[in-house]
């Protein structure tokens, strides 16, 4: 899947992250920053699930969008090595994720 680093890969997930390539995104309506992820072939990954939701039924042409949606349970919400291993999974599955909303927390075993 185009966009999508695990620890598998030979380079850390760290490498290509947002903030490292000084996008900032912070404050910003999520309608612009999918358009950003659009504008620069990234897959999304967003805890705001139900306003991504939104975007992408209105207009599915992105690199795919991968939803964490966080359990009112502390203990039962993902952490961020659930999150990686999570991505790792779907990786390992070769569904391809280009004009997709996946909820990542179903690829957590």
């Amino acid at each position: 899947m185009t966009g999508i680093q695990t620890p598998s890969q030979k380079h850390s997930a760290s490498k290509d992250r947002a903030p490292d390539l000084n996008i900032s995104v912070n404050g910003m309506p999520d309608s612009i920053v999918l358009e950003v992820a659009r504008s620069q072939q990234r897959v999304l990954l967003t805890r705001n699930c139900d306003d991504f939701l939104v975007l992408h039924e209105a207009n599915p042409n992105h690199p795919g969008i991968l939803a964490i949606y966080q359990d009112a349970d502390p203990t039962k919400a993902m952490n961020y090595i659930a999150i990686m291993k999570a991505i790792s999974n779907l990786e390992e599955t070769g569904l391809s994720v280009k004009g997709e909303f996946i909820v990542i927390n179903q690829y957590n075993w």
